[in-house]
């Protein structure tokens, strides 16, 4: 099994810099599906996230009535539908009311995503769509919620077991789910079937609520802006998602400087952490 260690220059060929030729609408825009009544929070880290990062627009499909929320905090965030390029969902929604996937598949945020099929960022509440979208599709679980996928799947792994080798099962999710997995952890693995990506052991402040949702909406700005080398790339994908949880780290070092961080305080530190890499 070959396995690259992502750096920063690799890092910084998957951020996509604007030129003077570009505009709002040139530079991607992320549909986003997070938070519920249970996490709000998860609407506003995500979206936040998202813009830190860098793209030309963001629609929030709002749920829970959390518009207010994310519009507090983002004031930049579209609530209308409308064309995107890439699509964000499951951050803070409570995945058993998803557990079968029939429920998901007769809900409006199924039929949007089907409707425009784009590149596909599935979390948390949304990990059960896995295999089931015609779109790249890269999903985003911690050992536990990989094993519980696997399992939906036939396939016995506990997150014990996954954690003790996550290279070998973030590969056999892949294969198995015909989708890229990002499996989480201090040390976060990246995989599109045989192809293997290792991060730097990341900082254990970043052990904190919320932190996920921040990554997923890192990655999502990144697909949105990535989009066109998607789905020209094999492996684009797997690279951009590498490149996420890489910025991710950054910004968390950054807001550290060695104490306690807060995933809010993460996002206040991703423009600092691009640029950094960039140059």
């Amino acid at each position: 099994m070959a396995v690259k260690v992502w750096k920063s220059r690799d890092a910084a060929r998957c951020i996509i810099t604007p030129s003077e030729l570009d505009h709002k609408y040139s530079r991607g825009t992320l549909g986003v599906i997070t938070g519920s009544a249970k996490y709000p929070g998860a609407a506003v880290l995500s979206t936040s996230a998202a813009v830190a990062t860098g793209l030309g627009a963001l629609r929030f499909h709002s749920n829970s009535g959390l518009a207010h929320l994310v519009l507090h905090a983002t004031p930049e965030a579209i609530v209308q539908p409308g064309p995107v390029t890439a699509w964000l969902a499951g951050s803070g929604i409570d995945g058993k009311k998803f557990s079968d996937i029939t429920t998901w598949q007769r809900h409006r945020w199924f039929v949007l995503l089907n409707r425009q099929s784009v590149p596909t960022i599935l979390d948390a509440g949304a990990l059960h769509l896995a295999g089931s979208l015609q779109q790249p599709t890269l999903i985003t679980p911690h050992s536990g919620e990989l094993s519980r996928l696997l399992g939906q799947r036939g396939i016995t792994a506990s997150a014990e077991l996954i954690e003790s080798n996550p290279r070998e099962w973030a590969m056999r999710a892949s294969q198995s789910l015909a989708v890229t997995v990002l499996l989480k952890g201090s040390k976060t693995v990246v995989a599109d079937g045989d192809y293997i990506i290792e991060l730097p052991v990341a900082t254990p402040w970043l052990a904190t609520a919320g932190s996920g949702d921040v990554l997923a909406g890192i990655i999502g700005a990144l697909i949105a802006t990535n989009y066109i080398e998607i789905l020209n790339n094999t492996h684009r994908l797997a690279d951009v998602a590498a490149t996420g949880a890489f910025i991710h780290n950054r910004a968390a070092l950054l807001a550290s400087s060695g104490g306690p961080i807060s995933a809010s305080m993460v996002v206040e530190h991703l423009p600092r952490a691009i640029a950094a890499i960039l140059h």
